[in-house]
């Protein structure tokens, strides 16, 4: 006997056909859309994260190698198992979690200060070192301490005595230090534009200076009694331990009076190094700068008067920054808040120095 269908499932047949069939125009739609967007990628990668990667697993896993193929995903059925597989093993990798044997490896904060100690105390040798380190709570053996230091190339004992750097000799006597130095001005004489040496010394603590002497002829006699000068009672280097000087033969006369005659212990300069001597440097180029080169000199007169109101402004009128922005020699006024703001000029309004007037 013929079974008859019932209406309610003519009802369900034609929602599960119509359902089918709207599936299939998703997957179609679906799959256009991937296909498109394979064509624009081209040969690029697609860069997903490790979140990306198990969500396309998951699901890969569930269609198969079949499945995947026919949806022409963007990404391979070989590459979606792949990521599969890596998350399992992820999930059973116990590796990180195993206590490790041997040695502890040394903290990168010890390693830090073993080489901080060496850069800086070049004399010091493993031992001190590790002695140095317990001063500040750090207990590790001298052996330690060598193979880091061989690890970045520092000998653990040294053989030689370690040249001094600069930094460390300015420290260690920077109340004594003092430059010196020419630089040349050409001046129009009765014979001519004429070139004439201005020799300058420099406090370096202070950034005081002192114009020493101008001349056109730098001989071993001027030099000699320009030392003198220096040197004696009030003199500017008076209270000098060390002079910085370059190798110029101008200076064999200074430098000899110096060792014969004085305490003071000349500093020479390497060859070619004007930045050994930056402070007195930045002077000068402050010096051609701001006056120097603004201005056409007749005479020498008109240049030791340039000279000496460039120094007074530089001493009491100009801002250092080397100084914290202060000034070397400031007057009673600096500082002040009441009365009006006046402006003080020198060498025709080149040199301009702002102050309140107390009066």
């Amino acid at each position: 006997m013929e079974s008859v269908m019932q209406p309610w499932q003519l009802l369900f047949f034609a929602l599960a056909s119509w359902v089918n069939r709207e599936q299939q125009l998703a997957i179609e739609y679906l799959k256009t859309e991937n296909t498109i967007l394979r064509d624009k990628l081209g040969n690029k990668r697609v860069l997903l994260n490790d979140n990306e990667r198990r969500r396309r697993a998951v699901k890969g896993k569930q269609l198969g190698r079949k499945l995947l193929s026919e949806l022409g995903a963007i990404f391979t059925p070989d590459t979606i198992l792949r990521w599969h597989r890596e998350l399992i093993a992820r999930k059973w990798d116990y590796s990180s979690k195993k206590k490790r044997v041997g040695r502890p490896r040394i903290r990168q904060e010890i390693v830090k200060h073993i080489l901080r100690f060496a850069k800086e105390n070049p004399t010091w040798g493993a031992d001190r070192i590790q002695g140095a380190l317990s001063n500040v709570g750090f207990h590790i053996t001298d052996m330690t301490v060598r193979n880091v230091l061989k690890a970045h190339g520092i000998e653990p004992v040294p053989d030689l005595p370690a040249s001094m750097s600069w930094q460390t000799f300015w420290r260690a006597h920077w109340e004594a230090i003092f430059a010196v130095d020419f630089t040349t001005v050409e001046v129009w004489t009765k014979t001519g534009l004429t070139t004439f040496y201005v020799m300058v010394v420099m406090e370096l603590m202070s950034r005081k200076v002192e114009v020493a002497g101008i001349t056109t002829n730098p001989k071993k006699q001027w030099i000699t009694q320009i030392a003198r000068n220096l040197t004696g009672d009030n003199g500017f280097l008076e209270n000098a331990s060390h002079l910085i000087l370059d190798r110029d033969t101008c200076f064999q006369p200074l430098r000899s009076f110096l060792k014969n005659q004085t305490e003071i212990e000349p500093v020479l300069l390497p060859p070619k190094s004007p930045n050994m001597n930056a402070y007195l440097e930045r002077f000068m180029r402050s010096l051609k700068s701001e006056c120097l080169n603004k201005m056409v000199f007749f005479g020498q007169h008109s240049l030791e008067r340039a000279l000496r109101e460039y120094v007074a402004h530089y001493h009491s009128e100009r801002n250092h920054q080397g100084l914290d922005n202060q000034l070397i020699d400031p007057g009673e006024e600096v500082g002040s808040i009441a009365g009006k703001v006046e402006c003080r000029e020198r060498l025709g309004g080149l040199l301009k120095y702002y102050y309140r007037d107390a009066a």
